[in-house]
């Protein structure tokens, strides 16, 4: 099983859009067995709060509901439980490794360091721009399941190449 933690400052905005894109992309392709995928903040300012209000509309925009989840602060223990810790920008990262303590598996990536363009992406919070995320998150997901399927960490998908959201 591979396990993912999905990390952004609040834990409201990129962190669970991509949490939930992630799992959407994971069970369209009958691989969600195979997979945990969850998120976490750096910061504390919303842990406890629900997901941000333009983050979940376009969520639901793409038949994803993210009722129930809540913002968390990643922890320590996360480093140890999961394989993968995907930031949203360079700065997430700082917080991450001061979180962890460092990053001696090499687990910590931004989720574009996967994609051919890497790159921060961008806070919604502050841009207000909810589309340009999630475009930017579901580019980033894929191409991260398309480095699994390339490293033999999930078996390749017939007939993937062309569909987008």
């Amino acid at each position: 099983m591979t396990k993912i933690l999905f990390i952004c400052h609040g834990n409201i905005c990129r962190s669970p859009m991509a949490e939930f894109i992630l799992k959407d992309m994971v069970k369209t392709r009958g691989l969600s067995d195979q997979f945990r995928i969850a998120s976490a903040a750096t910061s504390r300012e919303e842990i406890g709060n629900p997901v941000y209000p333009p983050a979940r509309r376009i969520l639901r925009e793409h038949g994803l509901d993210p009722s129930g989840k809540t913002a968390r602060q990643m922890t320590r223990e996360d480093y140890r439980e999961y394989d993968y810790l995907l930031a949203s920008e360079r700065y997430n990262i700082s917080n991450m490794l001061r979180i962890t303590g460092g990053d001696p598996e090499h687990k910590i990536f931004r989720l574009l360091d996967f994609s051919e363009r890497p790159r921060d992406i961008d806070d919604p919070w502050y841009t207000g721009d909810f589309r340009t995320a999630w475009a930017d998150i579901v580019e980033g997901c894929e191409a991260f399941l398309g480095y699994l399927e390339k490293t033999g960490q999930i078996p390749a998908e017939k007939g993937a190449a062309g569909r987008g959201r």
